[in-house]
């Protein structure tokens, strides 16, 4: 039989930090304020492990990037290299895509607007 450890529900303040891989000085600055403080004993303190977990959910939802796939861009490079040729990007060179962009253009700014 295959056993997993069990993990205490109760994560001491000393353990919290590397619970969470961060150092004590930012877990008490970032974290520590958003968390329940549970008092054990005369002097110990401790979180709630799930407490502790659902704040890296919250975290990482605010603040995580998707991974990079193999072969492809990070999300924050340019889609685009910036070319030498002196081209602007997002300026079309093909002059049927300029001229079929200048009809929608006019047929979006002759219609009359509707009141709502």
């Amino acid at each position: 039989m295959n056993e997993s450890p069990l993990l205490p529900r109760l994560v001491r303040f000393r353990d919290a930090p590397f619970y969470l891989g961060m150092d004590r000085n930012r877990f008490n600055a970032e974290v520590r304020p958003q968390l329940t403080e549970i008092p054990i004993g005369t002097q110990g303190i401790a979180f709630d492990r799930l407490e502790l977990d659902a704040w890296v959910e919250q975290y990482k939802s605010r603040n995580g990037r998707p991974a990079q796939q193999k072969g492809m861009l990070t999300w924050d490079e340019r889609e685009h290299p910036v070319l030498s040729t002196g081209v602007v990007p997002g300026t079309s060179t093909n002059a049927s895509e300029v001229a079929e962009f200048a009809k929608a253009l006019a047929k979006a700014t002759s219609q009359k607007r509707r009141s709502t």
